[in-house]
């Protein structure tokens, strides 16, 4: 007879049903710290309206290709949230809810996408990594600047995000592999919100989990319902506190669903199913956290106008200040790109100085 070797299971959090009840009888305190809930709940909506201006506004030329966050509100609020102040983020391209509440100013976010560099030298920790637009890349530069904190001694972590098709890239499972044999202080989030671009979960891999990855490096790993803030939020501290305290990394695998396009590059219609994005709109976060607010006695009707009113002109400050802030210099295609240009480059910046002028 054969001997087990190992084994493994994938546990799955939820602690927040889709129409805003609590689910067992395990819930974590923040389910009654109706004060922190409010704060996300505004900061959701604070960045759901953002996401929906900035949609709007590379839909009349001022701005560039956008990747919208629409639906993925929790998971991005409770990652963000999390964390400390020294703690390290490196983001992929979508996670602006996280971002907002690490200090991040939404002028940033459309001044990058606005394709000014200029956005890259954005408000908040200045050790967190600006946006990653090639796949998976950033689970490296999250495990190496968590090796550097092991060797420093300090009790910092690295946290970082990967999409479902991004987790099958050789960047995520290297991070992984670093992460096991360091023993590193690092967080993996596999934000799977069931499409890559146009390919969906269901060709991507036919494993039950994408959590299981982690598995595979020796790493403790868990399924969490991304659209409960409730969950993400417990999964994000509990990965957070065992890193800190040198119990080394965790993969947490946040189930949601990307409402939006991949990007306004993008036209989901041609590959979704309308009644597919129906059915996870009755899943989303946003509505999810008001309707238990709402029972829970702790919101109301004019408590929403008044933060609706108020994101609207949060989000139209914000934009004012993109747009004042006019146009880069043209030599900064040249300048952010090397600390010393090399000849041929820097030969193309004074040619195309001569021709500005």
């Amino acid at each position: 007879m054969p001997a087990t070797v190992a084994s493994f299971k994938i546990d799955f959090y939820q602690f927040l049903s889709p129409d805003g009840r609590l689910v067992g009888d395990a819930a974590p305190p923040l389910a009654k710290d109706f004060d922190e809930l409010r704060r996300l709940y505004r900061l959701m909506v604070h960045t759901r309206t953002f996401d929906k201006k900035a949609i709007a506004l590379q839909r009349t030329g001022k701005l560039g290709t956008y990747a919208s966050c629409l639906g993925h509100e929790a998971v991005h609020l409770a990652i963000g949230s999390a964390m400390r102040e020294e703690d390290c983020f490196a983001p992929m391209y979508r996670e602006y809810g996280a971002q907002f509440v690490r200090g991040v100013k939404m002028s940033d976010v459309l001044n990058y996408w606005g394709g000014d560099e200029r956005g890259s030298d954005f408000s908040g920790p200045k050790h967190d990594f600006a946006w990653c637009v090639p796949i998976a890349t950033q689970c490296l530069h999250a495990a190496g600047a968590a090796l550097a904190y092991k060797l420093r001694g300090e009790e910092r972590v690295a946290v970082t995000v990967v999409g479902d098709g991004g987790s099958s890239k050789g960047d995520f499972l290297e991070a992984i592999n670093a992460a096991s044999a360091f023993h590193l202080p690092l967080v993996l989030v596999i934000v799977n919100n069931q499409w890559a671009i146009s390919v969906p979960r269901s060709k991507q891999n036919h494993a039950k989990t994408l959590a299981q990855k982690g598995v595979g490096g020796g790493l403790p790993s868990i399924q969490v319902d991304g659209n409960d803030v409730i969950a993400a939020r417990w999964a994000m501290e509990e990965a957070i506190e065992q890193a800190r305290s040198g119990g080394g990394a965790t993969v947490i695998e946040m189930i949601t669903y990307r409402l939006s396009d991949h990007t306004t590059a993008d036209d989901a219609t041609r590959y979704r199913d309308s009644e597919e994005v129906d059915a996870a709109w009755k899943q989303e976060p946003i509505m999810r956290l008001r309707n238990y607010l709402l029972q829970a006695g702790e919101w109301d009707e004019a408590r929403e106008t008044e933060l609706e009113e108020e994101a609207v002109a949060a989000v139209n400050a914000a934009v004012e200040e993109y747009l004042a802030l006019g146009k880069p210099p043209l030599e900064s295609m040249f300048d952010y790109m090397y600390a010393e240009l090399p000849h041929d480059l820097a030969a193309q910046r004074e040619r195309a100085l001569e021709e500005l002028k």
